[in-house]
């Protein structure tokens, strides 16, 4: 079992960092400077790459909807998980990490004490209601000294973070829009995941959560 993570749900409030574990922390609001920026840059990156639902190894599709910018994007189909420069659905690259994106993450990482992150690619998931994700390890990089983070934007959802082993309890926290998650270090491999969705449609973005990922892949 982990036993040093807490149980209970996390208390966060904006501007209050709060820790998860040794390098792993909670930054509530952290990304609202930068909202009004991100979700203008979103709409061209869903233009050019459009949501979709992919298929795990095992054939089933997947409840949440992604797509992704930078220089790579993780796909999934019947064969595994990989990370492709290509984007499948169109034959062509992601669209560019918007500017906007890699300075909030690259400030977060700050915030988290991960000096000198350079993502080279963003993974972004839409939720919808009854959406969920399973726990799981993020283990399809080559690099894994770099850390993770991970921006909430509208409808909140329960994050789980668990141990080492799939078996490991699980804390819950609740993240919110604006929210932003930083993990690495020794944390870097802990299972993690997202209870289905409730449907509590957030003011601005409607019955939805889009969720963003940024990680050192190559």
């Amino acid at each position: 079992m982990c036993d040093d993570i807490p149980r209970d749900l996390f208390e966060a409030e904006q501007g209050q960092r709060v820790s998860m574990g040794a390098q792993a922390f909670i930054l509530p609001g952290f990304a609202r400077p930068w909202m009004d920026q991100l979700l203008e840059a979103l709409k061209g990156i869903q233009t050019q790459a459009p949501f979709r639902q992919m298929l795990t190894p095992g054939g089933r599709r997947m409840s949440v909807q992604t797509t992704a910018c930078g220089n790579l994007g993780w796909v999934s189909n019947e064969y595994g998980y990989r990370y492709s420069p290509i984007d499948p659905a169109s034959g062509q690259p992601w669209p560019a990490m918007p500017d906007c994106l890699l300075e909030l993450a690259q400030s977060a990482a700050r915030e988290a004490g991960f000096n000198h992150f350079d993502p080279d690619t963003c993974l972004i998931n839409r939720y919808l209601p009854g959406a969920r994700m399973g726990l799981h390890q993020d283990k399809d990089e080559r690099d894994f000294t770099a850390p993770i983070v991970s921006v909430s934007l509208g409808m909140p959802a329960t994050f789980l973070f668990g141990g080492f082993n799939r078996s490991d309890r699980p804390a819950r926290t609740i993240l919110n829009h604006g929210d932003v998650v930083v993990w690495g270090g020794e944390d870097r491999l802990r299972f993690h995941g997202v209870l289905p969705l409730a449907d509590i449609p957030h003011p601005q973005l409607g019955s939805q959560r889009i969720n963003l990922t940024l990680r050192k892949a190559g």
